[in-house]
């Protein structure tokens, strides 16, 4: 069974994208993760683009887009929802289909560093890191066993993973 994950921020430029391509790569088969914004900024920035494409990851779909293709007819049904900002959190969202898991994985945001170049690549790969690290924990819960109350008990857990 391949569950879709729904990863949501405010721009959809720089967090939701590195767990976007990170779940899919890792999840394959098991997991199809989208990434959208509440307001998106139009277009990913490019240090993720750098930092997903040097750690292998395919770039070539990722696009900054609306939550509201998520909401509209047609469109996969959600399994989880992950918010990994803190102002798409706070923010009223769709009704989504499904009633899927929500959880809230807050990431600082490494778009809004200011300085070098190496600095800002420095936030991306922390960001990208801890990321990472929550979606190998996602990957390693034995999802068939549990419950949905459960589910959502470790999706929130996994949220405060450093």
């Amino acid at each position: 069974m391949t569950r879709n994950v729904l990863i949501l921020c405010t721009g959809n430029s720089a967090r939701s994208v590195l767990a976007e391509a990170s779940l899919n790569d890792l999840g394959r088969g098991r997991f199809r993760a989208f990434s959208a914004g509440s307001q998106p900024s139009g277009r990913v920035n490019p240090f993720a683009l750098e930092l997903l494409a040097a750690r292998g990851h395919s770039i070539d779909r990722l696009r900054s887009k609306s939550w509201d293709e998520f909401a509209a007819p047609g469109a996969p049904v959600m399994d989880f929802i992950i918010t990994v900002c803190g102002n798409a959190a706070g923010e009223t969202c769709p009704s989504w289909p499904g009633h899927p898991a929500t959880a809230h994985w807050g990431v600082e945001d490494p778009a809004a560093v200011q300085g070098s170049d190496d600095g800002k690549r420095a936030a991306f790969l922390t960001a990208y890191s801890i990321l990472r690290r929550r979606i190998e924990r996602l990957l390693a819960l034995p999802l068939d066993t549990l419950n949905a109350p459960a589910i959502k008990a470790h999706l929130i857990e996994i949220g405060s993973v450093p």
